[in-house]
């Protein structure tokens, strides 16, 4: 069920950020599209076109004019961060899943997201480690290199979890308003940034297994990322410091 009455409140909210997706993204909404056709709630889907040079937005709009609850938005300035965010805010969802355009986690596993599978959380987070997780097709070096960087992130921002950078997650509406408003990190890091934030809120937060399906046209760009990773995490760590990420109502925090 994915028609939407005007006005009417989705239980689902799906949030795409897209830069340059001319190709994967009509496979994409397609698959999704099947998805939510099968499933009892209502949903939309949320392109969030980010800085591209092809007809990513274009296509967008052609699935809207067809599929209403597809809400294309446009965000010029480049970064997935910046782009998660703009579509986060802007949705209207109980829960609301931030998904790469790619789908290298088949999307029925959105089910074991969000109620009735998984209950009493607020954020969800897909791992690709541990107990249940398999990943599948990927190069041993890039799995090292996640690895290596995982420890990283474990080291200096976020202890609990085995992979914050997998890029599915889901959250409920209160988290979501929460920790989006306060995100600064624009580009990869911002995954670090609101998990980072989330724990220090007392947010339940669960690692939902997965199986992943690496892709041959990944964008990441892994030595180039993992710098760019470290720079954001002493961004984050600084702006807790000097209270950025408080609530109005917060007393001091302590790195």
């Amino acid at each position: 069920m994915t028609d939407l009455t005007e006005g009417a409140q989705p239980w689902l909210s799906i949030v795409l950020p897209a830069h340059n997706e001319e190709e994967r993204l009509p496979p994409c909404l397609d698959q999704i599209d099947a998805f939510l056709k099968t499933q009892p709630f209502s949903a939309e889907v949320i392109i969030v076109e980010n800085g591209s040079h092809d007809r990513t937005y274009a296509i967008a709009q052609e699935y809207a004019s067809r599929m209403p609850y597809i809400r294309p938005m446009q965000v010029e300035t480049r970064g997935k961060g910046l782009a998660v965010r703009a579509g986060m805010l802007a949705a209207q969802g109980e829960y609301r899943f931030m998904c790469d355009v790619d789908l290298s986690m088949p999307i029925q596993w959105i089910l074991d997201f969000m109620p009735p599978k998984l209950a009493g959380v607020d954020v969800a987070i897909a791992t690709r480690e541990g107990k249940g997780a398999k990943r599948f097709n990927e190069p041993e070096y890039r799995h090292l290199i996640g690895r290596i960087n995982n420890w990283i992130i474990k080291l200096t921002a976020v202890r609990e979890f085995e992979d914050t950078q997998c890029g599915f997650k889901m959250f409920n509406r209160a988290a979501a308003e929460d920790l989006f408003n306060v995100q600064r990190t624009t580009g990869i890091g911002f995954d670090v940034e609101l998990i980072f934030i989330a724990l220090r809120r007392g947010y339940a937060i669960r690692e939902v297994p997965i199986h992943w399906y690496a892709n041959t046209d990944s964008k990441i760009k892994v030595v180039q990322d993992s710098l760019k990773m470290l720079r954001e995490i002493w961004d984050i760590r600084r702006n807790w410091a000097k209270g950025v990420y408080a609530r109005a109502k917060d007393g001091q925090h302590q790195p």
